[in-house]
């Protein structure tokens, strides 16, 4: 995981996120230690957020650290990408998915 990636917990997610997103659109990277389709995914979002820099925020969720969070937003299976603008959620992928699929996903957001 790259360290240009960002961790936010149950306590930092109003101001790391919803904040944050009034300014910049954030994607969250919802994922456990024990997923191993979250580990797979993790080295696309990292490149994706590497490619993206400056024009998104990306940040990760352990749902295992941090359950309220998941919970308010339907989380059902991990890994999930949810995306942020104005401080709403704008877009949702759902499992490993294609750096192809991922790097649409931001691009039509920001």
């Amino acid at each position: 995981m790259a360290d240009s990636l960002g961790h936010v917990n149950d306590e930092n997610f109003k101001s790391d996120v919803i904040e944050a997103s009034k300014s910049q659109p954030v994607m969250v990277d919802f994922w456990a230690e024990w997923c191993r389709p979250c580990l797979m995914l993790g080295p696309t979002v990292a490149e994706v957020a590497q490619e993206n820099a400056g024009k998104i925020k990306v940040v990760k969720m352990n749902v295992d650290e941090s359950p309220v969070t998941p919970s308010q937003y339907n989380i059902r299976g991990i890994p999930t990408l949810l995306l942020f603008k104005g401080g709403e959620v704008v877009g949702q992928l759902v499992g490993n998915l294609p750096k192809e699929e991922v790097a649409k996903f931001v691009s039509s957001h920001v």
